[in-house]
């Protein structure tokens, strides 16, 4: 018995001939439909060949003008329906199918946590239309890209706080990295040390298959009781991985405005050598980014480096549809039987 998704209609509703119904259909034998193309031409020229040599009786009639009946037109419907009977014949020979195909994706998913600096020298305006900003950014897009991943994230300046768990919620994640602003911590400073213990504090107890800190700052540790380089001999000694990214230009760089609205400057410079040990004793990688274009080619990298594997696995559901139009075909087949008995067709011709 065939057997009909909830979303189609009955085998015997007309919906089956409906031009999105049928644009819909996958034809694995195309050609039989070429057929039906070809199928009304065909009974055309036969019975104007039948008409032309057909044998005709010779009968004496009174002289007089001949009356077509109405009636008359009723002798084409056994033809019509024989014709159609031949038409759904092909139809269902031209097999139409419906496809349904399930994907189903999974991956060994890992642990990463982001490490964000949200101190006063976040400001600085060589990045547009900030240091922060530009960095929340590149974030967002990062955790964009991930698939199975649970991300953290991990906010510091003179302090250091858990903004968000490891989860793969990532609207929650794209929701509280909108929150990061400059002044969010009242003790301005940069205690990179302490960002890192907290970091390692949400992960120590994770089984992923990887661990991976992604250390964001403009500045040296000069804030906090704990130096970074025992917090990232602490991150290796439980597996974590560290990429420390330092962003900002070296030199002048645009800041803010005075009272007057003009540009003020001010001079920096970005110590990588703390950024570049801490990275080393993690296992990771340091990266420096002048400006925001390298900042987003950086987490490319990243993203790469960390990246596993997707795997996939296809269902496949094929669903055959040629007994609705061969069940047809029978119908209007039965029809064309029924009316050669009736006064529809000519019982001297047939």
């Amino acid at each position: 018995m065939l057997q009909l998704p909830d979303n189609f209609p009955d085998w015997f509703s007309l919906n089956w001939f409906s031009p999105s119904t049928l644009m819909g259909m996958e034809w694995t034998r195309p050609f039989y439909l070429y057929l039906i193309l070809a199928a009304p031409v065909f009974f055309l020229l036969f019975n104007l060949l039948k008409l032309r040599f057909r044998r005709k009786t010779d009968i004496a009639l009174f002289e007089s003008k001949p009356i077509r009946q109405w009636s008359s037109l009723l002798r084409i419907i056994p033809s019509i329906l024989f014709t159609l009977a031949i038409v759904l014949v092909l139809a269902a020979l031209a097999r139409p199918q419906k496809t349904s195909e399930q994907v189903e994706q999974y991956a060994e998913g890992i642990d990463i946590m982001l490490i964000l600096d949200t101190s006063g020298s976040m400001e600085l305006k060589d990045f547009r239309p900030n240091r922060l900003e530009a960095a929340k950014k590149v974030a967002e897009d990062f955790i964009n890209g991930r698939f199975q991943d649970r991300i953290g994230i991990v906010v510091f300046a003179g302090d250091a706080y858990s903004l968000a768990p490891l989860t793969t919620d990532y609207d929650l994640l794209r929701a509280n990295l909108q929150t990061i602003k400059l002044g969010m911590i009242p003790n301005d400073g940069t205690a990179i040390g302490s960002a890192l213990a907290v970091a390692v504090n949400r992960m120590r107890d994770s089984n992923a298959k990887s661990k991976v800190a992604i250390l964001i700052s403009d500045g040296e540790n000069t804030a906090g009781n704990l130096d970074p380089t025992i917090a990232a001999k602490m991150a290796s000694a439980f597996g974590i991985k560290i990429y420390t990214i330092g962003v900002g230009a070296d030199g002048t760089v645009p800041y803010g405005t005075d009272v007057f609205g003009n540009t003020t400057y001010v001079e920096t410079r970005l110590d990588e050598t703390n950024m570049r040990e801490i990275a080393q004793i993690g296992n990771g990688s340091f990266f420096r980014a002048e400006n925001q274009n390298a900042l987003q080619d950086i987490f490319k990298t990243i993203d790469r480096l960390e990246k596993i594997p997707i795997k996939e696995t296809r269902y496949r559901n094929t669903q055959e549809y040629y007994p609705v139009y061969l069940r047809f075909a029978i119908l209007f087949f039965l029809a064309w039987m029924f009316t050669k008995n009736t006064f529809l067709t000519n019982a001297l011709e047939d």
